[in-house]
This record gives C-alpha cells, structure tokens and sequence, in this order.
C-alpha cells in the first residue's frame, strides 16, 4: 500500500524561507560586541536552535559567565536587530517551489503546518504573503523544549488531530531531524545530504518537487 500522509509540517529557516543570513548577521553583531569570533561554520551549528540556546553557544565559546538578566536583554537586541532586516522582506525570498507544494498538498486535501523554534515565524510568514496557507502554527512562542526535543513537531500533530506516523516532517538542520526521528514521524531532509544522512530522504529544494515524489519516496 502507498503511503498517504495526513499532513506535513515545514520548518521554517532554510526550508520554506532562507534568514539564516539575517540570523548571521544578527549574531554576528552580537558576538562581537563581547569579544567572541562568529564564523558562517558557528551560524550552521545554530540551525532550529533556540535563541537561549544560541546565546549560550556564544557564551561558552567565549568562556563568559553572564547573569539571567544580561543574557535576556543580549537575546532582545539581537531579536531588534534581526527584526529590522526581516522586516523589509518579501514573498521573493521564499524558497522556489515551496508554495506550489504547499497549494499541491492543500488541493489534495493534506493538512499544512509550520513547526519552528522561530518566535518571529508568525511575522515572517505575514511579511511573504504566505500565513494563510497554514492550518496549524507552531513556534517559539508555544514550545519549552529546543529541538532535537520533538516538542514543536508533537505539537503541531496533536493540533493536526494526526497521528505523527502520518505526518511528513520537512528540515533543513541536523537537530530538526533528530526532532522528527524522536517523535516517530516521517522526515524528509532538506539541503546538504551529508549533514542531513538520517533524514529517510533529502531534496535539495522544492523545485519540480510534487505528492507524488513525495509519497513514492516514503513508500
């Protein structure tokens, strides 16, 4: 019997939009502001990972012990910073294809989430134009635990009402990966094949992507 998925969750940064530049760049200011180096290698280690957690990389990276206090108000400049760039962006810089997916899996009757540790998804989901395409948000916002915790993944198929055997879960980061494989769902990779090697498959992106790829490949 083919596979037929109930619904399909996106990751938001480098699946359906790529910020990471924003997240880089934001980070980047951060870090050296105390005195810590901030390379693209660190940025990639810090794909679907929190913003506490993020900051805390670059705290121990730099051996600085800060106070709870410091720590959030470092976490909202760099959320303002961030802000200030992502609020100039446009539906062009979604990624090519995902759309055309998504209104495929709608048309076929498949629902469509987003599960991001992104507390700003909402904003950048707006600011593309795409917000209404989703009948299930999940972010930052309403999660305790990081990826690769399957939290935000587990929550998104609970509000589906989908058991997450049924549910197709699309990552671009190693630890959201690991997410969708500790909550038993179905995963597909999106990007680098090597960094994403447990995914059950990985697309480059979604050009020329469609159902039938998809239910083919997880068959």
């Amino acid at each position: 019997m083919p596979f037929e998925p109930q619904a399909c969750l996106f990751d938001l940064d480098g699946v359906i939009v790529d910020t990471a530049q924003y997240h880089f760049a934001g980070w980047q200011r951060l870090a050296e502001e105390l005195g810590v180096p901030y390379t693209q290698e660190d940025n990639e280690q810090l794909k679907g990972v929190s913003r506490v957690d993020s900051l805390e990389y670059i705290l121990e990276k730099g051996g600085l012990f800060l106070d709870n206090d410091t720590k959030v108000r470092l976490m909202d400049r760099k959320n303002a910073w961030y802000l200030e760039l992502v609020a100039s962006m446009t539906p062009d810089e979604l990624s090519p294809g995902v759309v055309e997916f998504i209104d495929e899996l709608r048309a076929k009757g498949i629902k469509v989430g987003l599960g991001s540790s992104s507390r700003n998804a909402p904003l950048i989901l707006e600011r593309c134009g795409i917000a209404d395409r989703f009948d299930v948000i999940v972010d930052g916002n309403s999660i305790t635990f990081s990826k690769p915790d399957p939290e935000v993944f587990l929550k998104g198929a609970e509000a589906f009402g989908v058991a997450p055997a049924q549910c197709v879960v699309f990552e671009d980061a190693q630890s959201g990966v690991e997410a969708a494989l500790n909550g038993g769902f179905r995963i597909v990779g999106v990007g680098d094949a090597v960094t994403l090697e447990r995914a059950e498959f990985v697309i480059r992106g979604f050009e020329g992507f469609n159902l039938r790829g998809l239910v083919e490949r997880l068959t």
